[in-house]
C-alpha cells in the first residue's frame, strides 16, 4: 500500500456493521415516526370525541329578559329543529353565584327538554357574569317575583307556547317555584330536583350530615351544634353580623353579605305554597344526598300535593344531590375527567330520560 493512497474499505466486516447501523436508525426514525403519528392520531381522536361529546342538539340564543326589577341576562336554548312555538322550562337555580348554563351543567339536561320539543330558558344570577344587581340582597320572594317576570316576558316570544310553560329548579329553588305556582296557577307544571321543606331544618341536616361523614368525634359535634343554635338565637333576634362574629368567633363562618341574605331568608317554609298550588310536579331525590333530608322532602310534598295525579316521584339510588352520580362527586379528578369526556354520563341513570318523557307526556 502506497503511502498517501485513501483507504476506500475496511473489508465486508465493516459494510456490514454500517449496514447494520443504518438499518438501525432507520428502524428508530420510523418506529418514532409511528409513535408520534399515534399519538396525534389519538389526539386528534380524542380532541374529535371532546367536541362530540359537548356539542348539544340546541339553537342557543343570548337574550335580555325584561319586565323585572332589572334586567336578566339569559339563554333561550331552543330545539334544533322546528320554528315551534316550543312549550318552555324556566330554569331557577339553587344556592349560589349561577351563571345561565350554571358553567355548561344544564346543558345536557336542555338537550334532554329539546327532544321532548320544549325550550329553555335560564339567566344569570344578579351580579353574576356581568349581570347587574346582587343575587345576595334577594329574598326567596324576590326571586319569585324575577321567575315570574321571566315567564311573562317569554310568553311574549313567538317561539314559545304560552300555554305549555313550566319551571325547574334545584335545591333552593323549593322555596322559590311553589310561590311562583300560586301567583301563576296556569302553569303546567314543576319540576323539583333535591328540594327542601324548611330551610333551618335543612341546615340542621346538612350539618349533621357533614359532621357523620368526616367521623366527627361527639365533642365535636357537640360544638357544631352549640355554634349553630347560636347562629340561630342571633338570626331570629335581628342581630348585626359584627354581633355574630362576636359570638361564634374562630375561623369560617358567614361573610356580611352571606350574613344579609341569610337573616333575610332562614324563616322559608314551603309547606304552605305547596298546599296552595294546583301544578302538577314531578319530585327527583337522590339517594345520596348529605345537603337535603329526602325523606322529609317527600312526607311534606305528599302531605301537601293530594290532587289525583298531580305528585310524581322519582328516586335515583345513586345520585347525589346535585343529582351526579355519588362515585363522581367522591373523586375530582373522575368528576373532571367526566364533565369534559362524556358530560352527558355525570348524572345518575335515567334521570334525563325520565324529565324527557315527563315533558313529553304534556299536552
Amino acid at each position: 500500500m502506497r503511502t498517501g493512497t485513501p483507504i476506500t474499505s475496511a473489508g465486508p466486516e465493516h459494510d456490514a456493521r454500517r449496514a447494520r447501523r443504518r438499518w438501525s436508525r432507520r428502524r428508530r426514525v420510523r418506529w418514532t415516526v409511528s409513535v408520534l403519528a399515534a399519538a396525534v392520531v389519538t389526539v386528534v381522536a380524542a380532541t374529535g370525541w371532546v367536541v362530540h361529546q359537548n356539542t348539544y342538539e340546541l339553537r342557543e340564543e343570548r337574550v335580555t329578559i325584561t319586565g323585572g326589577a332589572q334586567p336578566l341576562k339569559g339563554v333561550l336554548a331552543l330545539p334544533e329543529r322546528g320554528g315551534g312555538p316550543f312549550g318552555l322550562v324556566v330554569f331557577v337555580h339553587g344556592d349560589g353565584p349561577v351563571d345561565a348554563t350554571h358553567e355548561t351543567f344544564y346543558r345536557p339536561t336542555w338537550e334532554a327538554f329539546a327532544r321532548a320539543g320544549y325550550a329553555s330558558l335560564s339567566w344569570n344570577k344578579p351580579g353574576v357574569g356581568g349581570a347587574p344587581g346582587d343575587w345576595l340582597d334577594q329574598s326567596m320572594d324576590d326571586r319569585a317575583a324575577e321567575t315570574v317576570a321571566a315567564i311573562r316576558w317569554a310568553g311574549r316570544r313567538p317561539e314559545v307556547d304560552p300555554r305549555r310553560i313550566g319551571l325547574w329548579g334545584a335545591s333552593q329553588a323549593g322555596w322559590v317555584m311553589p310561590k311562583v305556582a300560586v301567583r301563576l296557577p296556569e302553569l303546567r307544571f314543576v319540576i323539583a330536583v333535591s328540594p327542601a321543606i324548611n330551610w333551618l331544618r335543612q341546615g340542621r341536616y346538612h350539618l349533621l350530615a357533614e359532621l357523620r361523614d368526616a367521623g366527627a368525634p361527639p365533642a365535636r359535634v357537640r360544638a357544631e351544634i352549640e355554634r349553630s343554635d347560636t347562629t340561630l338565637r342571633l338570626l331570629r333576634s335581628g342581630a348585626s353580623h359584627q354581633e355574630y362574629r362576636a359570638a361564634v368567633g374562630g375561623s369560617g363562618g358567614m361573610t356580611a353579605d352571606r350574613w344579609r341574605f341569610v337573616t333575610k331568608n332562614h324563616t322559608a317554609d314551603a309547606s304552605r305554597d305547596l298546599a296552595a298550588m294546583r301544578a302538577p310536579v314531578l319530585l327527583l331525590l337522590g339517594g345520596h344526598d348529605r345537603n337535603v333530608d329526602v325523606a322529609d322532602t317527600e312526607t311534606g310534598y305528599r302531605r301537601a300535593l293530594r290532587a289525583p295525579g298531580q305528585l310524581q316521584v322519582r328516586r335515583y339510588p345513586e345520585a347525589a344531590h346535585s343529582m351526579v352520580r355519588e362515585d363522581l362527586e367522591e373523586s375530582g379528578f373522575k368528576l373532571t375527567v367526566v364533565a369534559v369526556a362524556a358530560p352527558r354520563s355525570l348524572m345518575a341513570r335515567g334521570y334525563l330520560d325520565d324529565q324527557r318523557r315527563y315533558l313529553g307526556a304534556i299536552r
